[in-house]
Formats: structure tokens, C-alpha cells, sequence
């Protein structure tokens, strides 16, 4: 089961109960109604009116009152909005299971704990569908105070988990902060007018994922975005004005209504892509010999792709040993393929590999957001991605070179499959799983065209043609289906009219 928060909070909550109520924005809404509230569920149903709309002036009256009479001390942004939804698979709920749930997620966030339904806020949950709720809540509690909200999501999540226990439903994972932020509704309804393949967050992610693999210092982050052609604004001190605390990205052409670029920070990309996580990269025991110190000959410009092969290789081989022993002193190597897929796949230019170093991204990242501890293993994983940044554009043309480091890197993600899987981290473990299928697609050669079909002939003349070829002349073939010849009675070419004759005496 998921629960999904929505930012920023509503300023007014009768847009929200009469789209809730409404038919949806393309009529998904089925029989609308109140499971679970402050109160009986029957004494807060809106009432039809005559002409069969609702009449939501009683309900939403009795959500205001706590807010309006904190007066100025109320919240600016006071409409708090949680759906919980489950997965297609799992079996329909009923409304007093929903119910149970709604009760659920007010009691551990502490809107409305059991016992204080009076003293709490107000709120209810709607179903106006099969496989989700909506819990609508007025952030005012009804003795005079205002509610927190620490934690909110964790605790969401912690009543996820619990459904899924109480009703059997589809197991999910916990909330330890290793997936990535999704663009939200609107940034890909944007996108889709727009033309775009993906979010603007989706493709930052990835370029500054790409740029600081490539990177070992932050001068050299800061390069790579701006050959990227990412827009950058840095942050600066107030104390040492030449010291970066912060950076934030935006894509050319993705402008806010002002005409202003969009602009993302660090932290609203990844957890792991924040400036203070960048610079653990670049600290002295965990940076590797840049390419920018490195002079290499050609034969070792050339053998780039064999080095990055066999760090691969021996990082698989470690990571399974470690699973079975020390799974935490794994964890580097594992965060560290992820740049050696970003930037494969950058410098192979493969739309395969792109996907498949998306996909990984939550395998990589340690739980909570923590760093992990520098390990050789994961230091030569850095080193080798920031040699195929450097160097792999220089190489000569050894094509089965990439694919062996591809085969080996889906090895790797296979190996970092077992490891999540012996932590227990679910969702880490499928996502390195479809990354080690992504990887062996792209290794296999692509598949030959299917044979062109034999030349149909349409007329006698043709089949005469294309049966007995005269080797004077080339064969004839027929016309193509959509552009019809002169005998098949398709549209003919307007005829120029012919000059008028002079006109004078008949012999």
C-alpha cells in the first residue's frame, strides 16, 4: 500500500471535497462517499440536492470552525490531503477496512489520536473508488491548538505497512529514504505538452548524477555540468564569500510562469546528490587518481574499458563475499557502480544503459542517506568512471571492449542483488535485479531486419516482367500500394489545356 502526501497544502477545502466528490477529470470517480471521519460517517455525508448535485455547505462549515477561530494563528496553507492506495493485485477492501485504515494514519500522525475525536482536528476520508481513499484533514484542532507535523510521511508509511500486515496485501518497502523524488503530476503533464521524454527533474538527476562520477573535485562538478549545457547556480558563504555551500540546476528552456528558470537543489533530486554529500566524494581518502593528473600512453588509452572490466569484475566477486559475511563493508562498492553506469552510459550514448543506470540509482544509495566508508573496491569503481569520462573518447574502435564491460557490469548489479537481498531491502534488490536485466539486453547483439517481401505484381504485363527478366533492360517492378498507377484508377495529375487553334479560312 502507498500513501502519498500532498505539497504544497491546500489553502481552501472546498475545491477539494467538490472534485472528490465530482465526477473526476475523466468520470474515474464511481459512487463517491464518506467511510471514515471525525465523526459518524452518516452524519457528515453531503446531502443531494434536488437537480442531484451535493450541498456542501454543512461539511465544509464544520471543517472551518476549528480553523477559523484560531483567527491569526491559523495555518496560511491549513488543508492537509492524504490518499492510500493499494496495488491493482490485492483483493477490494471494504469501507470499514478503509475506515480502519483512515483511523490508522490520524492515530500515528497524531492528528487525531484514538479517544481525542472531540479535542483533535476534523477530518475525513472519501472513497470514490475501489483500490483507494482520500483523507481530508483541517489542520486546527478543535480544543484550541495547532497540530504538528514531524515525521508525517514516516509515520504514513509506518501505517502502510501495518495495512499490508492486518489485510495481506501486496508486501512493499519501508521508508528508508533510497528512492529518488518523482516529478510530481504536473511536471510531467508538463513534459508531455512540451514534447519531452521525461520530467526536467528526471534529466538533471541523471546529468548531475553523470557530472559528479566524472568529477573529482568540485571545480571539475561544476565543468562537466557546464559542458552538459546545465544551467548552475552556486551558493556562497556569508562568512568565506568564495566558499560553495549549495548549487542548484535548471534546464535551458524549462521556464516557471515568470519566464524564470525552474531551478532544483541537490537534495530535490537525490539524497545522495546534496553539497554536503558531493564533497564526501572528493575528501582525500576516497578520491582516486584523477584523469586530469593522469598521462597515459596510447595502448593505455586504449585499455580503459579492460581496466573498468576487471574493477568490475572483482567488485562482483567481493560484493558476493561480503554478503555472506560483512554486508555492511559491501556498501561502498555498491554505491560506487552506480558511477561507473552513469557514465557508460554517457560517453556509449546507449538509451539501454541510461535506463538501466536510472534503475539502479535506488540500489546504490545506503539507507537513511547515510555514507558509507571508503573501501578499495569502491575507489577503483570511481577511479575506473572517471577514466571513461576522460580518456574512452580517445580510444581506437574496439567494439566488443564496451559489451564485456556491460556483461560484467550486469554481473555486478546481480551481485548487488543478493546483497540487498540479505539485508532485507526489497526494493533495493528489484531495482538492481531489472538493472542486470536491462545490461544483458544491451549486451546481446541487436536482431537482424526481417527479409524484405517478395515484389507483388498487380498486372499481367508486371507478372511477365518479374517472371521472365529480359537482362537488357532492369526489371520492372510494380508501383508501390499507396501511390496507384495509371491502371488501378487513382487520382490522375490535372491536365494543362491545350492552346486554343487559330481560327481563318478552310481550304
Amino acid at each position: 500500500m502507498i500513501g502519498k502526501i500532498s505539497t504544497p497544502r491546500g489553502e481552501h477545502v472546498q475545491p477539494l471535497l467538490y472534485y472528490l466528490f465530482g465526477p473526476g477529470r475523466r468520470e474515474e470517480h464511481t459512487d463517491p462517499h464518506i467511510v471514515a471521519g471525525w465523526r459518524h460517517p452518516a452524519s457528515l455525508e453531503p446531502p443531494l440536492r434536488p437537480d442531484g448535485t451535493r450541498d456542501f455547505t454543512k461539511l465544509a462549515g464544520l471543517l472551518l470552525q476549528p480553523h477559523a477561530a484560531l483567527g491569526k494563528r491559523a495555518y496560511v496553507r491549513p488543508v492537509w490531503h492524504c490518499s492510500m492506495r493499494a496495488a491493482p493485485e490485492d483483493r477490494m477492501l471494504s469501507d470499514d477496512e478503509w475506515a480502519a485504515i483512515a483511523h490508522d494514519v490520524m492515530d500515528r500522525t497524531g492528528l487525531s489520536p484514538y479517544g481525542q475525536e472531540d479535542e483533535a482536528v476534523r477530518w475525513v476520508a472519501v472513497r470514490h473508488g475501489d483500490d483507494h481513499i482520500h483523507i481530508v484533514a483541517m489542520l486546527a484542532r478543535q480544543d484550541g491548538g495547532k497540530p504538528g507535523l514531524s515525521w508525517e510521511r514516516v509515520k504514513v508509511r509506518a501505517a502502510c505497512l501495518a495495512a499490508e500486515q492486518r489485510y495481506g496485501l501486496r508486501s512493499t518497502a519501508p521508508a528508508d529514504r533510497t528512492a529518488a523524488r518523482r516529478p510530481t503530476r504536473a511536471e510531467n503533464e508538463k513534459a508531455a505538452r512540451r514534447g519531452l521524454d521525461e520530467a526536467p527533474r528526471v534529466t538533471l538527476r541523471r546529468q548531475v548524477a553523470t557530472a559528479a562520477a566524472s568529477a573529482n573535485s568540485e571545480q571539475e562538478f561544476f565543468a562537466c555540468l557546464d559542458q552538459a549545457g546545465v544551467l548552475v547556480r552556486k551558493r556562497f558563504s556569508i562568512t568565506n564569500p568564495g566558499q560553495v555551500t549549495g548549487y542548484s540546476v535548471a534546464r535551458p528552456g524549462d521556464t516557471a510562469k515568470d519566464g524564470g528558470p525552474i531551478w532544483y537543489g541537490g537534495g530535490k533530486l537525490a539524497a545522495d546528490l546534496t553539497w554536503p554529500k558531493l564533497r564526501h566524494r572528493w575528501a582525500p581518502d576516497r578520491a582516486a587518481p584523477g584523469p586530469a593528473h593522469l598521462k597515459l600512453t596510447a595502448e593505455e588509452r586504449n585499455a580503459v574499458w579492460e581496466h573498468a572490466t576487471g574493477a568490475a569484475a572483482d567488485a562482483a566477486a567481493q560484493i558476493r563475499h561480503l554478503a555472506r559475511t560483512d554486508p555492511a563493508a559491501a556498501a561502498d562498492a555498491a554505491w560506487a557502480t552506480s558511477d561507473t553506469l552513469h557514465v557508460a552510459a554517457a560517453m556509449l550514448g546507449s538509451r539501454i544503459l541510461r535506463q538501466a543506470a536510472d534503475a539502479y540509482d535506488r540500489a546504490a544509495r545506503p539507507p537513511y542517506g547515510r555514507i558509507p566508508p571508503p573501501s578499495p573496491a569502491g575507489n577503483r569503481l570511481r577511479q575506473a568512471a572517471r577514466l571513461i569520462s576522460a580518456f574512452a573518447y580517445l580510444t581506437q574502435d574496439q567494439s566488443m571492449a564496451p559489451i564485456v564491460l556491460i556483461t560484467k557490469l550486469a554481473a555486478l548489479a546481480e551481485a548487488v542483488a543478493e546483497l540487498r537481498e540479505s539485508q532485507q531491502h526489497a526494493a533495493q534488490a528489484a531495482a538492481a535485479l531489472r538493472t542486470a536485466e536491462r545490461l544483458y539486453a544491451a549486451s546481446r547483439p541487436a536482431p537482424a531486419p526481417p527479409p524484405r517481401p517478395a515484389p507483388r505484381a498487380s498486372t499481367a504485363a508486371q507478372l511477365a516482367s518479374l517472371s521472365f527478366p529480359n537482362p537488357g533492360r532492369p526489371t520492372q517492378r510494380p508501383p508501390a500500394p499507396r501511390q496507384p498507377g495509371p491502371d488501378q484508377g487513382g487520382p490522375q495529375p490535372p491536365r494543362r489545356p491545350s492552346p486554343p487553334r487559330p481560327r481563318g479560312p478552310s481550304r
